[in-house]
């Protein structure tokens, strides 16, 4: 009798079910990382894996890995080639303006130094260089020989708020009214690139014109801008004198 209830109470106790845990895509990466032994255990399986593919429907596994190494090394090589590009350009960068400073040092007067920036720019295929000097900061008036090199800082204004207001650079287009106030016998002019003079802007202005409109765009490099605009200002004070 003992035994045969013993065998009823086991035959009432419900059973227990099983649970099961829904895996996610981190609960399966994290187990890939912490057993690295993973797809040596499981090559058979892993060779049956399938990938979906953008043009080929379904690939395997092994293919997909290979097809990402070989995109990763082809981007890899792109940044490479890239940098290279950009090392050549430097350094073609570096050769110019040395051998245009050295120019410039060598120049006996204001006009052989303007001679040196045009014949400097047209070896570059630009159209022209142009040096304007701010008539409230030097003394250009007579018996200065290079009243030529005055330009009305005031009047100069209204460009300086269009395309200078926040850098001493601009590069891009300028339009007729802009054009006519600093290149009164100006030819077509496609692009221009505009440096002021001296820490603050305020000594005066330094042009170069291209007839191709998109050699010159904002969001170049002024680096080499930057330097002549800073050697200038230093030559030019062997002949003409600043307005204390």
């Amino acid at each position: 009798m003992v035994v045969k209830k013993t065998q009823t109470l086991k035959l009432k106790q419900p059973r227990r079910k099983k649970s099961f845990v829904k895996l996610n895509d981190e609960m399966v990466s994290q187990y890939i990382i912490d057993n690295p032994d993973f797809f040596i255990r499981n090559a058979t399986h892993i060779e049956r894996m399938r990938v979906p593919h953008p043009v080929r429907g379904m690939i395997s596994l092994p293919e997909w890995h290979m097809a990402r190494q070989r995109n990763k090394i082809s981007q890899l090589e792109s940044e490479i080639t890239l940098l290279m590009e950009h090392a050549s350009a430097n350094e073609l960068l570096f050769n110019q303006l040395i051998k245009l400073q050295f120019q410039l040092i060598k120049a006996k007067d204001i006009n052989e130094l303007l001679d040196c920036l045009k014949i400097w720019a047209k070896d570059l295929g630009l159209s022209g260089a142009y040096l304007y000097l701010f008539d409230d900061k030097w003394l250009l008036s007579a018996p200065s020989n290079y009243h030529y090199l005055a330009l009305n800082s005031s009047q100069f204004d209204f460009i300086r708020v269009r395309h200078l207001q926040y850098s001493q650079f601009y590069l891009g287009s300028l339009n007729t009214t802009e054009l006519d106030f600093l290149l009164p016998k100006h030819g077509y002019v496609g692009s221009v690139a505009l440096s002021l003079l001296g820490q603050f802007g305020d000594l005066g202005l330094l042009m170069f014109t291209s007839t191709d409109p998109q050699h010159y765009q904002t969001g170049q490099g002024t680096l080499l801008l930057e330097k002549i605009s800073e050697i200038l200002p230093i030559l030019i004070e062997k002949w003409i004198m600043r307005k204390k």
